[in-house]
């Protein structure tokens, strides 16, 4: 199929999804955790890749999914009703404003849209998927804070100066800094991406570093490992 992208549990057809499969995502479906996570919550799921990855990862776990793109919706759906775990996925076509689950969450997870105010892409569709306004952020925090348990986490993968944006307003909602992975392309290059994780804990945040090349074209054997079990290559 021209737009599936085979992993080793699951397929994710890409079919009407304006943005697509990429580095940014596979990153946070890896890495974003909880212990013993019961309910977790996937924001703007795009073509289901993350959740699907969470589903995997967490196999006791419920997972729901928000997508305000109709047609990405109805892709996303698909991915999950062909996955071993499609009993504990489900996709939902909403904007996560209007939202309303009648439980909390032990773990939230998004890749959102990050270009705050910047020129619009032409194509609409795909404008909507990663372009965003200012108050984007802050709606995304007042739902996240809303839906999250005292315990739980969320995790998002951002640019460096748009993370630290949603690292401030935070505050605001009692949340702070738990983990920092920053993301580099190689040793010699400055980082290009943070995956945050905020929760209520208050306690000191932990900071790595993730190379993913070790060389042109030679992955570093840390990205290997993260997505061994999900990439055929590795």
């Amino acid at each position: 199929m021209k737009n599936a992208f085979r992993f080793k549990q699951f397929e994710i057809d890409q079919t009407g999804c304006a943005m697509r499969i990429n580095t940014d995502g596979v990153l946070l479906g890896a890495v974003a955790g909880k212990n013993e996570a019961a309910n977790i919550l996937d924001i703007g799921t795009g073509t289901g890749v993350i959740a699907l990855m969470l589903a995997q990862r967490f196999p006791n776990a419920l997972v729901d999914a928000v997508e305000i793109d109709e047609q990405a919706a109805l892709t996303a759906t698909k991915n999950a009703l062909n996955a071993p775990f499609s009993g504990r996925l489900k996709v939902l076509h909403s904007a996560i404003e209007d939202y309303l689950p009648e439980k909390y969450y032990d773990l939230i997870v998004s890749n959102p849209p990050y270009f705050v105010n910047d020129l619009k892409n032409p194509e609409h569709r795909k404008g909507v998927a990663r372009h965003t306004d200012a108050h984007f952020f802050e709606q995304l925090l007042e739902r996240v804070a809303a839906m999250l348990s005292r315990n739980g986490r969320f995790w998002f993968i951002l640019p460096l100066k748009q993370a630290q944006n949603i690292v401030d307003m935070a505050k605001l909602y009692g949340l702070g800094m738990a983990v920092v992975l920053h993301i580099h392309s190689d040793e010699n290059k400055p980082e290009i991406r943070q995956i945050v994780c905020l929760d209520y804990s208050g306690q000191p945040a932990h900071h790595h570093n993730l190379y993913i090349y070790a060389g042109k074209g030679l992955y570093t054997d840390a990205y290997k490992v993260l997505l061994k079990d999900f990439f055929l290559a590795f």
